[in-house]
């Protein structure tokens, strides 16, 4: 068990600057192995935890991408149906067929199954789990409890090893209290601007502490703009390494490459008309 500095200071060296309150929330994860319910607006870095997460501790990441329809066969396991069929036709007239073909040998796991099933503990990202049916978020509850499966054809499958669980939501629906419950809670915000500088810094070669700041500044005033899609992190980490392949080392001294480059970080058509140039050169004049 990690403290939160410790995890903070572990987490930036896997190239992930944490605020406190999130650092806090995975040492309390850890302390208490509980799942830990990453919440926030699409792009500010829920996904990059799992990751970081998986680096820190040397460890496979497996993820489960959650959309709407998921079942269980595609998240936990599939019969491999064709060898099944050959093995069936090999052995026809054989009586004890039916239960040698529904054995580990034709088992195909999918993430949830293998996640509980790795020697080493993983990481399991539950990815947008608010984008998949409240019928599977009900079925997993049984894992999130008990850290068990059910397969009807070989019973209950207990977890070799706890993985360390994280699930993302962009809340573009209400979770259920049940849910909630066995999970521990962060509200991932925006970075603010002495953290993204951070962040840029971390991940941008050949950005200056000069340049990461301005650039902050400038991400941090376009999102407070009327936009339809706000920037997320990983925008800013694209503009920031367009700006310093072309050398920009000072963004004042580029006020027509900064408006030009800003297609990094709108993705609307509405967006980049809204930020016209003379909307960049006002954004650029609040940047010290």
């Amino acid at each position: 068990m990690k403290g939160r500095d410790e995890i903070a200071h572990a987490l930036a060296a896997s190239g992930y600057i944490a605020d406190a309150d999130l650092a806090t929330a995975i040492s309390l994860m850890q302390l208490l192995r509980r799942p830990l319910l990453l919440e926030g607006e699409a792009g500010v870095g829920k996904t990059e935890v799992a990751k970081a997460l998986a680096k820190v501790h040397a460890t496979e990441l497996i993820r489960l991408q959650c959309y709407e329809g998921l079942d269980q066969s595609s998240a936990l396991y599939e019969w491999n149906y064709q060898r099944q069929l050959l093995a069936i036709q090999a052995h026809r007239g054989t009586d004890s067929i039916e239960d040698q073909v529904f054995s580990e040998k034709y088992l195909l796991e999918r993430p949830l199954l293998a996640a509980i099933r790795r020697a080493q503990a993983p990481v399991l990202l539950i990815d947008e789990i608010d984008r998949a049916d409240d019928e599977f978020e009900a079925f997993l509850l049984e894992l999130l409890s008990d850290y068990q499966v059910s397969i009807p054809e070989l019973g209950t499958i207990p977890a070799v090893t706890i993985p360390h669980v994280v699930l993302t939501s962009n809340g573009t629906r209400e979770l259920s209290d049940a849910l909630r419950r066995r999970c521990l809670y962060h509200y991932v915000d925006y970075p603010d601007v002495d953290r993204e500088t951070r962040i840029i810094l971390a991940r941008v070669a050949g950005a200056s502490p000069s340049l990461s700041l301005q650039i902050a500044r400038m991400v941090e005033n376009v999102r407070k703009e009327e936009l339809r899609k706000v920037p997320g992190v990983a925008e800013t980490l694209d503009w920031a390494a367009a700006l310093v392949g072309l050398e920009i080392s000072d963004l004042h001294d580029a006020p027509e490459t900064v408006y030009e480059t800003l297609v990094c970080l709108l993705k609307t058509h509405e967006d980049r008309a809204r930020v016209t140039p003379e909307v960049t050169q006002r954004l650029l004049g609040k940047v010290a």
